[in-house]
């Protein structure tokens, strides 16, 4: 059906891809890696793994859908936990690898025709990446003004090491 059916199969992809941008979209504006052509590309993709699992199934009754869902998870899961680092007690891109999970939902659902789902998980994704902007925006987080010290960064191995001291810095090693 589907590898016959070449306006659905535009349909479904052209909207994992429509809405990966939009959720890829906040991301860019708010100047992060993963933007528009990361969020585009993951829902696509998603969304042409998720097509190929059902045609699979429906003409050559072989392979199984739910296992490709999966494997989309673990990668997504894998390259989202790449996104996220820990500097100095603060942790970063947090919503951006959320945000690539839901580009990943919303190919997989886009891919199998579920129309009501992607839109609705889209449009509510959207609204928390809005919202969350603007509550950030009225009520910024509180300076920490009790610690004046300077953060201890980690070395390689994750051990802390002190900041070196002024000495150090002007070439008086003590």
């Amino acid at each position: 059906m589907l590898e016959d059916d070449l306006p659905t199969t535009l349909m479904r992809l052209g909207l994992a891809t429509v809405l990966g941008l939009a959720l890829g979209c906040e991301r860019e504006r708010r100047g992060h890696d993963a933007g528009l052509r990361t969020h585009g590309l993951v829902a696509l993709s998603s969304g042409m793994l998720t097509l190929s699992a059902l045609e699979l199934v429906e003409h050559h009754a072989e392979g199984d859908p739910v296992r490709v869902i999966q494997g989309l998870a673990q990668a997504i899961g894998f390259i989202a936990g790449g996104l996220i680092f820990v500097r100095g007690g603060d942790v970063r891109n947090m919503t951006t690898a959320a945000s690539l999970w839901m580009a990943a939902a919303v190919g997989i659902t886009a891919g199998a025709g579920q129309y009501i789902l992607v839109l609705a998980g889209t449009a509510l994704a959207l609204l928390l990446l809005v919202a969350a902007s603007l509550v950030e925006r009225y009520f910024p987080a509180k300076e920490d003004t009790d610690s004046q010290q300077t953060t201890q960064m980690p070395n390689r191995r994750g051990a802390a090491v002190p900041p070196p001291s002024s000495n150090q810095l002007n070439g008086n090693d003590e």
